[in-house]
């Protein structure tokens, strides 16, 4: 897997993460324990830093990156992925915070300055601009997203569900690559 320092700044990875060969994580990324990066993920921690909680599973294709410093925000804007988040096939996330326990569905993009608190969910294919915060358990849609409705409690172990069945699946994975070819 490329794996690549930028700046003298290599990425952390703990030995119980999965990550899949073809993902290319750079520069200053730390990913938590048991956490899965699978296959075509680009994690770009160049201009600022990444940080990847325990249990937090980023899916085939998503793409990942900061905000450089700038005039506006001198420290620039780095990108937070806290514990047990779902983030689906081909997100884009740049220079936000997914607080613990959240999800971001297929396709959806996740701009600059955005917070998506505990137990909230980004819905396919919605765009949420720079500076939004998506509240506590709330769902929001569209392009650009705004919030639809409050998650009940069957949508919240959904989300819970997704992300225990990723630990999971990448333990799996990881087992069967340190078994090798059968």
């Amino acid at each position: 897997m490329p794996i690549e320092p930028y700046r003298g700044v290599s990425p952390t990875i703990d030995p119980t993460a999965y990550v899949h060969p073809s993902a290319v994580i750079i520069g200053d990324v730390h990913i938590g324990a048991y956490s899965s990066i699978w296959p075509g993920v680009v994690i770009r921690g160049d201009v600022n830093f990444i940080r990847i909680g325990a249990r937090s599973n980023i899916q085939d294709g998503s793409i990942l990156h900061v905000t450089r410093p700038t005039a506006e925000h001198p420290q620039g804007i780095p990108l937070l992925i806290d514990a047990d988040v779902t983030v689906g096939h081909q997100v884009s996330l740049h220079a936000c915070h997914l607080q613990a326990r959240s999800m971001v569905g297929i396709g959806a993009i996740v701009l600059d300055g955005v917070v998506v608190e505990e137990e909230a969910m980004v819905g396919a294919g919605s765009l949420v601009a720079p500076g939004k915060r998506v509240l506590r358990g709330e769902l929001w849609l569209g392009s650009p997203a705004k919030a639809v409705r409050v998650l009940d409690e069957k949508a919240r172990r959904a989300i819970a569900a997704t992300t225990e069945n990723y630990v999971r699946l990448a333990m799996e994975y990881r087992q069967a690559a340190l078994d090798g070819p059968q």
